[in-house]
């Protein structure tokens, strides 16, 4: 039990992040404790900009802190293809590739019945939006090889299907059950390379 309330709370506050356990949450805060007062001012300050700041691009909605996002912004890329994926975290691990440069489209999350979440709790229409009112000629479905990624997958593949826009699927060289964020650079390349008709 820790006496100190304002070492309680920032432990309890870390054990809240994902993977931190409450001793893993309380050796952060000790160590925060022994730091020098400015780098604890500085993650603080670091924290409250990635709130304040950070904002939905109202194009793609990636997450940026610029509006169209800079990814968006940029001539030298493909509009001809979009690649959906589930969230923001998705588009690092792809960009490190090299071998994408179109634009994306981020959905938010997946259809999961399960969960209460349905295609109009994601952005789905906004896809659908870009497609009609655009030149695509490609959308690469590049939703996590998982369940709900599939059913994601799937029910995209219905809509986009009418509007006569070639539709691809990432090669399955990524195992089922993973996610895009924790592949490895090499597995993400290849799988774009190889992607095949959906």
């Amino acid at each position: 039990m820790i006496s100190c309330k304002p070492v309680a709370n920032l432990v309890e506050a870390f054990s809240k992040l994902p993977g931190i356990g409450p001793k893993s949450a309380q050796r952060l805060a000790y160590y925060l404790l022994r730091r020098p007062d400015e780098e604890g001012r500085n993650l603080a300050g670091a924290i409250l900009a990635l709130k304040e700041k950070i904002g939905l691009c109202s194009v793609c909605f990636n997450i940026t802190d610029c509006d169209p996002c800079l990814i968006c912004q940029d001539e030298e890329r493909d509009r001809s293809k979009i690649c959906v994926v589930e969230r923001p975290s998705d588009i690092p691990p792809l960009e490190r590739t090299g071998k994408y440069r179109g634009v994306y489209h981020v959905l938010h999350g997946t259809v999961s019945p399960a969960q209460g979440i349905g295609p109009a709790e994601l952005k789905t229409e906004q896809l659908l939006y870009r497609l009609r009112d655009s030149s695509v000629a490609e959308v690469i479905l590049a939703t996590n090889p998982n369940l709900e990624g599939e059913t994601t997958a799937m029910y995209l593949r219905r809509m986009i299907l009418p509007l006569g826009i070639h539709i691809t699927r990432l090669a399955r060289g990524l195992p089922f059950g993973a996610d895009l964020e924790y592949a490895d650079d090499m597995t993400l390349g290849q799988a774009l390379e190889g992607r095949q008709e959906f």
